[in-house]
């Protein structure tokens, strides 16, 4: 179904992504401030399942599209590799902005699960970022398009509860950590800008 390069490309993404604080780390390091570890991981847990239905929206739009027309899902992709660049372009430009976590109010655990969810699912600029995202990794002829990107997403969803459930283990030692490397908040935003635009590039130059 994957190539193994195809498959190892994807995860070292996902990972450069994970590394650099954004939402999702805040989030969960914010939940495990307000209802200790438990709250936390299960916002990482709520943010994986907002991310998992958004891949399912994904993959039934998009396989739906790829039965009508094999051009249309490849138009779908440059579409999705020019947001890709335009969110890197984006990124880069941005003024950085403050990784630190705010004072908060107690929570409890089940309300940080659904609330993660809510968050997720009814964030458009989520949605818009797995229809650009996972079409880069399918490749119709290797197989069904539909479990393709339930693979992706599995993968990606599995690593992000491992991800945040470690932030909300040692969310005490990341917020010092995040302290002790002041260059990381300036620089997060261009370095996720160029893992964006060197996907963008990518399809760029397979499509020709």
């Amino acid at each position: 179904m994957f190539t193994l390069s195809t498959l190892s490309t994807f995860v070292l993404i996902v990972i450069g992504l994970f590394l650099i604080p954004g939402p999702a780390v805040l989030l969960t390091a914010t939940r495990t401030v307000q209802g200790g570890r438990r709250a936390g991981i299960l916002a990482g847990l709520g943010i994986a399942t907002g991310d998992f239905i958004h891949t399912m929206f994904a993959a039934i739009g998009l396989s739906a599209i790829l039965m009508t027309s094999a051009m249309a899902f490849q138009v779908v992709k440059i579409a999705g590799a020019a947001y890709l660049l335009y969110l890197g372009i984006r990124a880069i430009l941005e003024k950085p902005t403050d990784p630190s976590v705010p004072a908060v109010t107690p929570l409890s655990g089940l309300r940080a699960y659904t609330e993660a969810i809510l968050v997720e699912v009814l964030n458009p600029k989520t949605a818009l970022f797995f229809l650009a995202f996972l079409p880069q990794f399918v490749n119709p002829e290797r197989g069904a398009t539909f479990l393709q990107f339930f693979v992706l997403g599995l993968v990606f969803v599995t690593m992000s509860v491992l991800y945040t459930s470690l932030i909300a283990v040692s969310v005490r030692q990341l917020g010092k950590w995040l302290k002790r490397v002041p260059w990381l908040g300036r620089w997060s935003g261009k370095l996720v800008g160029v893992i964006y635009i060197g996907l963008g590039l990518k399809v760029a130059f397979q499509s020709r």
